[in-house]
């Protein structure tokens, strides 16, 4: 990474830390304004990120399939809801494309854990289902499968990226939550956008540290003068 590109980096991470603290802090006074002006913007900015580090195609599009999902979430209504579903499914879709990609494979994820993860879906959708309207139940239990799917692939994809996958499973639990009409934290918002926020800041960092990462040297070989942190 070139010295301009190390700067470019380095202003856009502090650009989205800075959207992060205003949009977080704002859901907490419930200044409703900022929140929707913050909230749209959050994704673009970690895309321009991701692709300044050289992340492949498949995250800047799921970073701004998650955009989609967001300006639809707030708008609000069951029809802008199941778009913003469908925006999100797709944003999943673009994971497993980037994981598969970078060469990771079933065979790399850890049986207890596919155990573990398909029992966590199956425990959440019995425990939601009830109090679902019956016409989200379908679609809310085969996204939460492709979610619980991607999640997974990215736990075997690495550490960084597991442990996106698990928030950004937490973030949609307590969304559906509220679907169904289960006791959440205060300020429920402030808790699906803080881990959501991590989530995809995670699933961005870990994916593209190895674009970023130097070669490593062999023998004789000189080392890199400057290196680029997260």
């Amino acid at each position: 990474m070139t010295v301009a590109a190390g700067r470019a980096t380095t202003v856009l991470r502090a650009l989205f830390a800075l959207l992060t603290a205003v949009h977080l802090g704002a859901l907490l006074v419930d200044a409703t304004t900022v929140v929707h002006l913050t909230k749209p913007a959050l994704m673009p900015v970690l895309a321009v990120w991701a692709l300044a580090r050289g992340g492949p195609w498949p995250l800047p599009a799921a970073l701004l399939c998650g955009c989609g999902g967001d300006v639809l979430l707030q708008i609000g209504g069951e029809t802008a809801f199941l778009a913003g579903m469908g925006c999100f499914a797709a944003g999943h879709l673009c994971y497993l494309t980037l994981f598969a990609r970078a060469g990771w494979r079933w065979r790399r994820t850890a049986p207890w854990a596919a155990a573990d993860y398909g029992a966590a879906w199956l425990g959440t959708v019995a425990l939601l289902w009830p109090g679902l309207a019956a016409h989200l139940r379908l679609p809310v239990a085969g996204y939460s499968l492709l979610l619980t799917v991607m999640a997974l692939a990215a736990l075997g994809a690495g550490v960084w990226t597991g442990l996106g996958g698990a928030l950004f499973m937490l973030s949609d639990t307590l969304i559906a939550a509220g679907l169904a009409d289960w006791p959440r934290p205060p300020v429920p918002q402030f808790w699906i956008m803080a881990t959501y926020i991590a989530a995809q800041w995670l699933l961005t960092a870990g994916a593209t540290r190895d674009a970023v990462r130097p070669p490593r040297a062999g023998p004789g070989a000189r080392q890199p003068v400057t290196a680029v942190r997260l």
